[in-house]
């Protein structure tokens, strides 16, 4: 990515195990100024009290849906990037015996080895930006090797039935790369993970400040919010981290294509 964020830059699992222990913690000190301030407090004051503390937990579910449709639509979309580049390969690879026999091998060869770097690259995490910009320096020259083919063989046979069919395959695979590489530097925007967290801090302050003006401690709910909070957080940051977390886009399409691959070398030989 060209522009890192801080969070982004973090382990998920340091990130959520923060989150709870601030949770805790607010927790806590929002108990203790309840119980401090309870003989102060009339009972309409803790009525309103309790009003805020629904609204804020109102807040909290609302922002929690909407962050975790964002993380998921994100890694649905990858998902789908996937499955339309594999498909925009299998199709050119398929497409190769249109042209003039010639031209054939050489085309296998050079579509072979820009499977294999795409599925190494599919799993090369992205803060490995050096080596990610290596396999893009690799796959640009296999790119243009492909289109050189292309065209020389476009010169030999130029009817749109064979050779144009498989140029339209091979623009499609382009494309399909560009998409993909475009989805997975999406994800959620720092600011909303940022709020998200803050609303979370204050849901379990405001329930901390609401058991202290009752003084009535309810430490086993408490933590379990929290770590089911913690939970839910660490799955949406999960999601939106493409190759980084316990949640990975499904490379098998991917690697059955070298199954498609070897049929077709044989075929060819």
């Amino acid at each position: 990515m060209d522009q890192q964020e801080f969070l982004y830059n973090h382990n998920s699992i340091v990130i959520t195990l923060v989150l709870f222990a601030l949770i805790i913690l607010f927790n806590e000190v929002s108990f203790r100024i309840g119980r401090y301030v309870q003989h102060r407090t009339n009972a309409e004051l803790k009525s309103l009290t309790g009003s805020v503390q629904a609204s804020i937990l109102g807040l909290l579910a609302l922002l929690l849906g909407f962050t975790f449709s964002m993380a998921m639509q994100r890694f649905d979309n990858r998902n789908l990037a996937l499955i339309d580049e594999a498909n925009a390969i299998g199709t050119t690879v398929l497409r190769v015996h249109l042209l003039a026999s010639s031209y054939r091998s050489d085309t296998y060869h050079t579509l072979d080895q820009y499977i294999d770097l795409r599925i190494a690259q599919g799993k090369t995490d992205l803060s490995q930006t050096e080596t990610r910009a290596q396999y893009n320096e690799q796959l640009t020259t296999l790119q243009y090797e492909l289109w050189e083919l292309a065209t020389l063989a476009a010169s030999t046979d130029p009817r749109p039935t064979t050779t144009g069919a498989y140029i339209n395959a091979l623009n499609a695979m382009f494309d399909a790369q560009s998409k993909r590489n475009a989805l997975l530097q999406m994800h959620v925007p720092e600011v909303v993970l940022l709020l998200l967290f803050i609303v979370f801090i204050a849901s379990l302050g405001i329930m901390g400040y609401s058991s202290g003006l009752s003084n009535k401690r309810l430490a086993i709910p408490t933590v379990l919010i929290a770590f089911l909070i913690a939970m839910i957080v660490f799955i949406i940051i999960d999601l939106d981290r493409p190759k980084r977390g316990l949640i990975q886009v499904n490379q098998a399409m991917m690697l059955e294509l070298k199954g498609l691959m070897a049929t077709s070398l044989l075929k060819d030989t």
